[in-house]
């Protein structure tokens, strides 16, 4: 699914006036959110994820965490030049990385699949980081046993690319990838549903449905491992509190993923935009916790279906691909 980017100024426009109003987060203290018939906030509907806000704040702004108006309006002028020329899709971050450094990093620069027409519109938040823990908005230093696990997966999947498709990323197999996944502008919607007892969070991304029981009891035991974890929510106050655990080895590269727990908190600020907080510890993986912060906006787009594998040769090709190698270099080493 794609919905077509920024591409006039008559759009950046309305960028500007979006950005004015309360699409860039700030809430409202005297909102009061609509309930469910059971009398919690209804945080039902379908909420975009479109924000340029990176997940680590670009040295360029130093310590400032909110954008000025001069900082807008910069911006503003920027993304209607880069995107009037057309040019290759920026993922998650890129938009603003290009804004400030002039250059388009394709993120697919051997095939040109992906240009701009893959995007959605990107909205513009005041904050220059996700990351609002540590103050600096960056990530935690990685601990020496994730580097060095980093550091050997690289070096086997260096000498060994496609011995089965086991080796292949579960993204690229088009099974999972990730949950909560908090990628931009790009098959970057949830939509929410709300019963009494449950919560049921679908990403367009894979199509991956997270249900999450709204009920007191324990988490599955340790030895239940699932590449989603194993959540668990309740309400504190207007704020849905979401606590995840029990996440498998498949579900990411860290040395300890056992020992990985992330709490999310949903709290709906306006009409059209929900406040998310994830707040990750990671032990394995990072020497502390982090948190970061997105403003999702509430969209009357719809979700479609994420149609991966419709076509996707992509898999057959690596591992036959790969094996007609292994013969060219056997019958090498016989010549």
């Amino acid at each position: 699914m794609t919905r077509t980017i920024i591409k006039s100024s008559s759009l950046i426009l309305l960028l500007f006036l979006a950005i004015s109003g309360q699409v860039n987060g700030q809430a409202d203290s005297n909102y009061q959110a609509p309930r469910t018939p059971d009398g919690h906030p209804d945080l039902q509907g379908v909420w975009e994820n479109n924000t340029i806000t990176p997940v680590e704040r670009p040295d360029v702004f130093g310590d400032k965490e909110l954008l000025t108006d001069e900082d807008v309006a910069f911006i503003q002028q920027r993304i209607g030049e880069i995107m009037a020329a057309g040019e290759d899709a920026l993922f998650g971050g890129g938009v603003l990385e290009a804004v400030f450094s002039g250059e388009i990093n394709s993120y697919d620069p051997t095939t040109g699949n992906y240009d701009s027409q893959w995007m959605a519109e990107r909205t513009v938040h005041r904050r220059t980081s996700q990351i609002t823990d540590p103050p600096n908005g960056k990530y935690p230093p990685r601990t020496e046993a994730a580097v060095a696990a980093a550091r050997e997966l690289r070096e086997w999947r260096a000498g060994h690319p496609a011995d089965s498709w086991t080796d292949r990323p579960l993204g690229e197999r088009c099974l999972s990838f990730g949950a909560p996944r908090l990628g931009s502008g790009y098959n970057s919607y949830w939509q929410i549903v709300q019963s009494r007892d449950t919560v049921v969070i679908y990403q367009e991304m894979a199509h991956d449905a997270r249900i999450i029981p709204i009920i007191e009891q324990p988490h599955a035991p340790a030895s239940v491992k699932l590449w989603h974890g194993d959540s668990r929510g309740w309400w504190e106050g207007d704020t849905l509190v979401i606590e995840t655990t029990n996440y498998s080895d498949a579900s990411g590269s860290s040395p300890q993923t056992d020992r990985k727990v992330n709490v999310e908190r949903l709290t709906r600020i306006s009409d059209s935009a929900l406040q998310y907080q994830l707040t990750s510890s990671d032990p394995g993986q990072f020497t502390s916790p982090y948190t970061r912060e997105i403003i999702f906006d509430h969209t009357p787009d719809k979700i479609y279906e994420y149609a991966c594998h419709e076509g996707n040769y992509g898999m057959y090709n690596i591992l036959s691909g790969h094996r007609a190698e292994e013969r060219m270099a056997a019958q090498n080493q016989d010549d």
